[in-house]
């Protein structure tokens, strides 16, 4: 029954390419919903023991096989919920119908990363995952055409430097054996400083899509060039496999002897990544800019996780590496639902305004209640505030790294105690980047007077981040048989009844249940002193206060730069901002007819690494060329004998 229900997803999706490259939009975007739908039933019967494996084709002798296990299985379950909303949601692609089928390339994609056991198969689904998300963004037509070709190649050269990466790792690990049962004992063949190597391709592998430092800078660029919609996508179901596919490599296959150094750099790495990301995030003035900052944010948060989880494997703390590992699982299921509501929620603004800057207007104002509810429950997920997912999860975070006192070595400590730090301020200015964002991009008293359609899906997500942490005392059980090997016993601990502990009861604890409960109760008391206060005095307006002003102008508000501004001067260091203005004059510079004002934050990375390296490859191309191209017939017989020697002894020394 699952397997059966996954090969009808699979089929659906196929249908939907043909139908979508057809320009078929009705049909293809119904194949798509049922195709998604068809996966969401597979995911939730495969909790929590996985699925059968399933003997797919035969390929250069061996056995492609597909098997999902239950981590995978819970990922695609709430990443794919993510994509069913944003699929049953007013799209605002340009071509609905290539839209459509970049979609189920990527779903696709998605299957085989989650579920394959055979590298060269994997491979193929991995480079399925990055065309299918250029696909969406370009049929989403919401930038010209030159900045979307940009950004889109600027994405997928970075991601082909992790596909590489994982080719190395392949040729290393697979050479003899392709498929992934044997990759744990031929890593093992190796020694520690060529093991460490392979760790660290896959962590350039993966990490190039789940945004870890210097990758996370495709982000703005690539999802400001298309819609909410993809980025639901993209920040859901897309990042949730890689993240896994990234945690079996470490947790599955690492030998333990290298797992002390590979949890110290993914600790370090995540815990940088996610302060780089919500620091310029805070900075975005577009919600698809803003957003996708936050989602390699939360990506680092996740990669802290699974970091924590390869310390405590290498000093044999099977208990806390479990605890570690679900925790990573918790994060992003979470993740995926409130970003999704956020994602569609900046659509339905670009709806009101025509554009997705987050500035005042009346979009709160003009929507239904609907929009409104799922937007701040996604906006306090993402902000870790209670009694949502989002703190769930943060909070089992900060327990998962108050562990480190259990740690033999003192490095590893030294280096969870750092990524504690790291996780406050992390945390600390993930709050206002929220309170920006909904704030200021939802709130205000300007703006037209169009309705907004297609909020359905964002309550629905919003109300799932509620009913996500909720349910997790009791949600966790399915997630018991998780793990390299599994350690039930380890996700049992995190529960006691109603109450979420990390394994210790007098530790810590909290119940979000009883946190939910409470919240309604305690919010009757405003609501009924609002009502007492109608009753008694009618509906009074008075003005706010404006800084000393006796009268408020009609159109002053909070811009997005004023409310970020003292950051942004406060971490100049790492913004590197600059301000330029010029003014225009008529025939006298004493009489300014415009003045034009521009600000903008340098890239962390571009300038140094990016930048140079492209200057790098046009100097060789340039050089090169003049003796590859040089129309010579015997010259170009000699290349393709190289290339020969060089594939035949790829084989046979390999």
């Amino acid at each position: 029954m699952i397997t059966d229900s996954f090969a009808v997803a699979a089929s659906l999706y196929l249908l939907t390419i043909v139908l979508g490259l057809l320009r078929v939009g009705a049909l293809a975007r119904a194949s798509l919903i049922l195709g998604t739908l068809a996966l969401l039933l597979g995911s939730a019967l495969a909790l929590p023991t996985g699925s059968a494996v399933a003997r797919l084709w035969e390929l250069g002798g061996q056995d492609v096989s597909w098997h999902l296990q239950t981590a995978a299985a819970w990922l695609l379950f709430w990443g794919g919920l993510a994509a069913l909303a944003a699929f049953l949601s007013l799209g605002r692609a340009k071509r609905s119908g290539l839209w459509n089928a970049g979609a189920a390339v990527a779903l696709l994609g998605s299957l085989g990363v989650a579920g394959l056991q055979e590298g060269i198969a994997f491979l193929i689904a991995w480079e399925f995952l990055s065309f299918g998300g250029a696909v969406l963004l370009l049929a989403d037509g919401q930038q010209g055409a030159q900045r979307s070709g940009e950004a889109n190649l600027y994405m997928l050269a970075l991601l082909e430097i992790g596909a590489v990466a994982l080719l190395l790792a392949l040729l290393v690990l697979g050479a003899q054996h392709t498929a992934f049962a044997q990759w744990a004992g031929q890593w093992a063949g190796y020694g520690d400083a060529a093991a460490f190597g392979i760790a660290v391709l896959f962590i350039i592998g993966f990490g190039a899509k789940l945004g870890l430092l210097p990758f996370y800078e495709w982000y703005p660029g690539a999802y400001g060039s298309g819609s909410g919609a993809s980025g639901a996508l993209l920040s859901g179901i897309v990042l949730n496999v890689a993240y896994f596919a990234l945690g079996r490599a470490i947790l599955d296959w690492l030998p333990t002897a290298v797992a002390t150094g590979t949890g110290i750099l993914l600790v370090a790495l995540g815990t940088i990544s996610a302060i780089l990301a919500i620091l310029y995030a805070f900075q975005q003035e577009d919600w698809r800019r803003l957003l996708p900052f936050s989602t390699a944010e939360n990506a680092g948060l996740a990669v802290v996780a699974l970091g924590a989880a390869s310390l405590f494997r290498a000093d044999g703390l099977a208990w806390l590496s479990t605890l570690a590992w679900t925790v990573g699982l918790i994060h992003l299921g979470g993740h995926s639902l409130a970003k999704g509501s956020l994602m569609l929620t900046a659509d339905r603004v670009a709806d009101v305004r025509g554009n997705y800057q987050i500035a005042q207007s009346r979009v709160l104002a003009l929507a239904p209640w609907t929009l409104g509810i799922g937007a701040v429950l996604g906006a306090m997920s993402l902000a870790a505030m209670p009694p949502t997912a989002g703190f769930a999860a943060e909070w089992y975070l900060f327990q998962t790294v108050f562990q480190d006192f259990h740690l033999s070595s003192s490095a590893a400590r030294v280096t969870l105690a750092l990524g504690g730090a790291g996780l406050a301020l992390t945390a600390a200015i993930a709050l206002a980047t929220m309170v920006k964002v909904f704030g200021v991009g939802l709130l205000g008293r300007r703006g037209n007077t169009v309705r907004v359609r297609g909020r359905w899906p964002i309550l629905a997500l919003g109300l799932l981040v509620l009913a996500y942490a909720a349910a997790l005392p009791w949600t966790l059980a399915l997630l018991a048989r998780d793990n390299w090997p599994p350690v039930p016993a380890g996700v049992q601990a995190m529960v006691q009844g109603p109450i979420l502990i990390p394994q210790k009861f007098h530790f810590a604890f909290i119940s979000p249940p009883l946190l939910l409960l409470v919240g309604l109760l305690l919010a009757l008391i405003p609501l009924a002193l609002l009502g007492w206060s109608h009753l008694r005095q009618g509906r009074r307006r008075v003005p706010v206060w404006g800084h000393g002003l006796e009268r408020i102008p009609d159109d002053n508000a909070v811009t997005a730069l004023a409310f970020s501004n003292a950051m942004r001067e406060f971490y100049s260091f790492v913004y590197r901002p600059r301000t330029q203005t010029a003014r225009e004059h008529n025939s006298r510079e004493y009489f300014v007819r415009e003045l034009h004002f521009n600000y903008s934050q340098a890239p962390f990375f571009g300038p140094w690494l990016f930048q140079p390296a492209v200057r790098l490859v046009q100097v060789l191309s340039n050089r090169i060329g003049l003796v590859l191209q040089n129309g010579s017939m015997n010259s170009y017989l000699g290349y393709i004998g190289i290339l020969l020697i060089i594939v035949f002894a790829s084989v046979f020394y390999l």
